[in-house]
């Protein structure tokens, strides 16, 4: 009985844990929701400002990416308090948040044609963009360092589940807190960002990671300093890509699936409406239906690889292969205008992306050393980041080259669009097929003797 109430209590400690550890992602997620579902609309329909200048606007975050490396790079090598994550969570999310304060003020002087506030709009958002590197690398370089590998996948599950939710729960609070708009309720709501987004970090996070002192504090900057190459972060990242072939075989992966899964993210709902002139009211359906299958995916692989201990390289490429399937499935709609595999299409889409979401999220924790854990985060959250950018603008794009230009019909463009990303899916599955956590270890740990070698050989010529 003894035994038993131990293991009750190392889960339910365990369970808090990952629970708090989800937390900071409410804050993401409302900063996103934001963004995305309020100020998007408002500009747009509202205050008739031009569309591109808007998504120019809120695609940046994505191409600032490469601030993940940098951050994460000196996160690693300069704790605060003998801390390395925590503190530089904590200062991205009050910083990003706070740009939310001044954007309906800005927003409303772009719609009068005020230049200042375009410029201010942009560098209000560039601010974001970097906030949320340093968020996004500090978050996941904490989980990486507080988690044991084992239990990873069902950590994983739950933090994404948090940030799917995220989304559904701000949406719900934006109807209570600003059911119409106006400058004054919009301003309101903005006003909550910057509670919503610290509360959820300091809940979250604090007390969890392990401060370093005195041999420790040393021992830690010391072997930072082995593990991480020479010179500035984003040269280090190139050093590592150019050295490393396992490192960048999982960088093309990264970049190959997230651009396949999100190059329909913006069209989704178009499609159904150019394809089969569906009302806005059915194609609202289209998202919730393949986030459903993604949260439905998450949890059920989250839990079988905790109970089961699934290879992760195994779960990463069934879900790129079901995911390609779901893709062809959906093309196949498309070319042959049948409504009624849409749905089907979509939550297969879904959950297949749900299973890539925890291997491919796990994996990426495993392609670290210790000592650089910040940096190659940075690295694949930067190959995430670009992936999402260039499918963001690769969506729109080929819907005006291929479909306002007149050059193909909408149902054959979107079965092509459909397409690309099936067989993008596939050579995911082709590049993952060919990665080694052990010999991306070995190949690092061979690239760093070699360098410290070469320092040391300097540091003799000096002497």
């Amino acid at each position: 009985m003894h035994h038993a109430g131990k293991k009750v209590l190392s889960f339910l400690r365990n369970a808090v844990k990952t629970l708090r550890l989800a937390l900071p992602k409410l804050g993401v997620g409302w900063m996103f929701a934001i963004l995305t579902i309020d100020f998007n609309r408002i500009a747009i329909v509202e205050l008739g400002i031009a569309a591109v200048l808007i998504t120019a606007m809120l695609s940046l975050h994505y191409f600032l990416s490469p601030f993940q490396v940098i951050s994460g790079r000196f996160a690693d090598k300069h704790p605060i308090f003998g801390l390395r994550r925590t503190p530089y969570l904590l200062i991205g999310g009050f910083v990003g948040s706070l740009i939310f304060v001044a954007l309906p003020r800005i927003v409303h002087a772009v719609a009068d044609g005020s230049a200042w506030a375009i410029v201010s709009g942009f560098l209000l958002l560039v601010v974001y963009g970097i906030a949320i590197a340093f968020m996004g690398d500090a978050h996941h370089s904490l989980i990486a360092e507080v988690t044991e590998p084992r239990a990873r996948g069902g950590v994983i599950s739950v933090v994404w589940t948090f940030t799917i939710l995220s989304s559904i729960i701000s949406a719900i609070v934006f109807n209570i807190v600003s059911p119409e708009y106006s400058l004054a309720a919009m301003q309101r709501l903005y006003n909550l960002t910057p509670f919503v987004v610290v509360i959820s970090i300091l809940v979250g996070t604090l007390g969890i990671e392990k401060r370093l002192k005195g041999d420790q504090l040393k021992s830690a900057l010391e072997q930072s300093r082995k593990a991480a190459p020479e010179g500035n972060a984003i040269q280090a990242a190139i050093n590592i890509l150019r050295n490393n072939r396992q490192a960048r075989g999982f960088f093309i992966f990264v970049f190959v699936a997230i651009f396949s899964i999100f190059l329909q993210d913006n069209i989704l709902e178009v499609f159904g409406a150019e394809v089969f002139k569906l009302s806005i009211e059915e194609t609202r359906q289209f998202q919730p239906m393949w986030g459903g299958g993604v949260l439905v995916g998450m949890l059920l692989m989250g839990m079988a690889s905790t109970v089961f201990g699934f290879s992760k390289r195994t779960i990463t490429i069934v879900g790129c292969v079901g995911t390609a399937v779901g893709m062809a499935v959906l093309a196949m709609a498309a070319l042959t205008r049948q409504v009624g595999i849409v749905f089907p299409a979509l939550v297969m889409m879904g959950l297949f992306t749900g299973f890539f979401n925890v291997g491919a999220l796990s994996m990426m924790m495993d392609m670290t050393v210790e000592g650089a854990t910040g940096l190659f985060m940075g690295l694949w959250g930067m190959a995430q980041a670009f992936g999402n950018g260039v499918a963001s603008f690769s969506g729109g794009a080929l819907h005006t080259g291929l479909i306002e230009s007149g050059l193909l019909g909408p149902n054959v463009a979107y079965g092509l669009i459909y397409g690309i990303e099936a067989v993008g899916m596939v050579v995911a599955a082709v590049v993952m097929w060919r990665i080694s956590v052990n010999n991306f270890r070995e190949s690092h740990a061979a690239a760093m003797s070699a360098s410290d070698a070469l320092r040391a050989m300097e540091a003799g010529a000096i002497a």
